[in-house]
């Protein structure tokens, strides 16, 4: 199959997932926040905040072992990819050990010393968050099972694993509703009980699908590679644990000041916001084996050519969902939630712009992993985002909003990304005025005017569910037309028409074509 073609199918499936998942998830949450009350929703996702936070620690784990095998895909070297795979297995079961040794100790000193917990419910939390720990270890492990099928860019057996995992979660979400035990336990265990089922399909489909996928460790274990692997995926690993860092003791760190029930609205803020990236990260998941599978032919301007097209569609896709929410979202939460956590209406709209932010660079991260060498990388990103704990801390201990936590947070994700075009330049050649005018500049231009358009409605109508309606259209229209005259080359703009007419090629119903007289 060729690679077009592929990606379109892989892009098509994992679309069909992301909209079917998302309704569900979003729906799901709304169950849960009702079952449990604000309180205990807010020291659930303090305590096993984790389980989210993960999906960005697995995703730079899977690249790390992906980068492998995608490269030696490209390579055609099958004896090497048994031993990527094994090597991966090992090295993924010692780092899940090892983290579970760490968060148990270091669990135990946040539950005692720092932790803001109403004292009749220390005892669920400390409950959750071993299950938390549970997760953890299944999903490392999971890891090499993510990357083979990412790898192989088996985007339907992904796609169906997610509709699997949401529909369990709704399965969730409704006991809860009539559960007379502790629904918070409950929950916790359950939500874990998914993790490890997901394990056990992934593991039995690779295993019999893909040859190298076999777990032989004795057999094709290499020490060499196994040390470099651990490097890389160490390195990869220290960059992933800064997010799921900042994320956290953001979260951690409104605790303290403010309470559990803050954590609610943080917590709400976030699954809003990985809702909508689900549009963007959907597009990079299928267009990333082909960026490291260049670059492992050595093909580096078209891995340069896909990671800026990465990084331009993934900012397009995020604003065109995210424009109408940052705007409705008073609305949107009440029609969602009914009952708003106080702050979760500010803090939805920043911690969305924090991510916009990130897509602008988010393809030069696959490219910098494609090469390989990530260890200044890593480190410099890394303490550039944690840099995020110590000022919000002291922002707060001014007296300031809970929401200049997020505003610190843009700041800082601004120079990050900075950074990044810096590193991608030394890195694989990139050239950083090209990237600023043809990558960031025609990606803001469009979304700011846009954006502005999609203000009008807020000029001449009163708020409620007409106007979301209206502004949603306004601004639909008006990104398509911004973004297709101003943000796409007309090599861009080709490409697009080529990929939809595929799309629409590989429609079971066909529309009737009229023959000439």
């Amino acid at each position: 199959m060729q690679a077009a073609n592929r990606v379109v199918l892989n892009t098509g499936a994992l679309y069909g997932r992301m909209l079917i998942t998302m309704f569900i998830a979003l729906y799901a949450t709304r169950l849960v926040l009702n079952a449990l009350g604000a309180e205990d929703y807010g020291i659930f996702n303090l305590v096993s905040g984790v389980i989210v936070m993960l999906s960005f620690l697995n995703v730079a784990m899977t690249i790390s072992t992906q980068r492998y095998l995608s490269f030696y895909i490209g390579v055609g070297d099958n004896e090497k990819l048994k031993q990527v795979f094994n090597s991966s297995v090992l090295l993924h079961f010692l780092m899940g050990i090892t983290l579970v040794l760490i968060f148990e100790v270091v669990g135990l000193y946040f539950f005692d010393r720092v932790l803001n917990i109403p004292a009749a419910r220390i005892g669920t939390a400390k409950i959750i968050f071993h299950f938390t720990v549970i997760s953890t270890f299944f999903t490392i492990v999971s890891v090499p099972y993510d990357a083979t099928l990412n790898a192989r860019e088996n985007m339907f057996l992904i796609a169906a694993i997610g509709i699997w995992e949401a529909l369990a979660k709704l399965g969730i979400a409704i006991y809860l509703q009539y559960t007379g035990y502790d629904k918070l336990i409950i929950y916790g265990a359950l939500t874990a009980g998914v993790t490890v089922i997901s394990l056990i399909i992934k593991r039995t489909y690779c295993s019999s699908k893909y040859h190298e996928a076999r777990v032989k460790v004795r057999k094709y274990f290499n020490k060499g590679l196994l040390r470099e692997m651990f490097s890389y995926a160490g390195w990869n690993m220290f960059g992933a644990g800064s997010v799921v860092a900042r994320n956290q003791g953001l979260a951690m760190i409104l605790n303290v000041f403010f309470g559990a029930i803050i954590n609610a609205a943080y917590g709400i803020a976030n699954q809003v916001n990985s809702q909508l990236s689900y549009f963007s990260v959907t597009m990079l998941q299928s267009l990333n084996p082909q960026i490291i599978k260049s670059e492992g032919m050595g093909d580096r301007p078209r891995m340069l050519r896909l990671a800026m097209i990465a990084s331009k569609f993934s900012f397009f896709l995020l604003s065109f969902f995210s424009i109408p929410v940052i705007i409705e979202m008073p609305i949107i939460l009440k029609l969602w939630l009914k009952n708003v956590p106080d702050h979760t209406i500010v803090f939805c709209r920043l911690i969305i712009i924090v991510s916009l932010i990130t897509q602008l660079t988010v393809g030069l991260q696959v490219a910098i992993q494609s090469v390989g060498r990530i260890k200044v990388y890593q480190v410099v990103v890394s303490l550039l985002l944690m840099m995020n704990l110590p000022v919000s801390y002291f922002l707060l201990k001014a007296g300031l909003a809970p929401y200049v936590v997020l505003v610190s947070a843009i700041c800082i994700e601004a120079i990050t990304c900075s950074y990044r075009v810096l590193a991608a330049h030394k890195l694989t050649g990139l050239a950083i005025g090209d990237y600023l005018r043809k990558g960031v500049l025609t990606s803001l231009l469009p979304v700011v005017l846009a954006f502005g358009i999609s203000l009008l409605p807020q000029l001449v109508m009163h708020p409620g569910f007409v106007r979301l309606l209206v502004t949603g259209a306004v601004s639909s229209l008006s990104i398509f037309i911004c973004v297709k005259f101003l943000g796409l080359t007309a090599y861009e703009q080709e490409k697009i028409e080529g990929i939809i007419m595929k799309l629409l090629s590989k429609l079971p119903i066909r529309l009737p074509v009229a023959k000439a007289n």
